[in-house]
């Protein structure tokens, strides 16, 4: 919001303004375009959140039900699977290697790690809570980053880390795609984003946005 100053009358030296002159209206096609671009980016955000939620939630479903992808058939959460027994068992470099094999397969670890997955998938889907949605899944690809720890070319047995990047992989691209969901109100768009920003204890309590 511009705040103007009313003029009043002073004496003395006055620094030349660079405020912008007021213009005319802009013209009918300059504001179509102007539309168009911000639909445009609107719908861009939008798709990126479906596609990011979607991520996340497939991973909660296979991982539950065992669909035969990441997760073998019969080996499901439901069917007395560990959702993170496999992979913080297997973790075989970093400063918390010994940490991540004590996690493994721990009840609490691995509630704490589909209620996660679940809580945000849901929410980039729903396009709503997205501020919570960004600190938790950046907490939790922080995690995940360090169990593999792509800075290391050698893992702890001396095999080859097989690393592309020493410093950003897919869990840090994540991280920033979930941060700038949350930045721009993607769940505006597509999404029930303004019908949850219009939410009492939510306009009362902004970081639930």
């Amino acid at each position: 919001m511009a705040v103007h100053e009313q003029p009043h009358r002073s004496s003395g030296f006055h620094l030349p303004s660079f405020r912008r002159n007021r213009t005319a209206p802009a013209s009918g096609p300059a504001v179509s375009a102007d539309a168009a671009t911000h639909s445009a980016r609107a719908y861009a955000f939008a798709s990126l959140r479906l596609l990011t939620g979607f991520v996340f939630l497939w991973a909660f479903l296979d991982k539950t039900f065992g669909f035969g992808y990441a997760t073998p058939s019969g080996k499901g959460w439901i069917d007395g699977g560990s959702p993170t027994k496999g992979f913080l068992g297997s973790v075989a470099a970093g400063p918390m290697e010994s940490a991540f094999h004590s996690w493994a397969g721990d009840p609490w670890a691995d509630w704490l790690f589909m209620l996660g997955l679940l809580g945000i998938g849901l929410a980039l889907v729903g396009g709503v809570a997205l501020r919570i949605a960004a600190v938790a899944g950046t907490a939790m690809m922080a995690l995940m980053w360090i169990a593999e720890w792509p800075p290391v070319k050698h893992l702890s047995d001396g095999t080859p880390s097989m690393s592309t990047n020493p410093f950003v992989d897919y869990h840090v691209i994540y991280a920033v795609a979930l941060i700038v969901l949350a930045a721009v109100a993607a769940g505006d768009t597509l999404g029930a984003g303004r019908l949850w920003a219009g939410l009492p204890f939510v306009r009362d309590h902004s970081w639930l946005r």
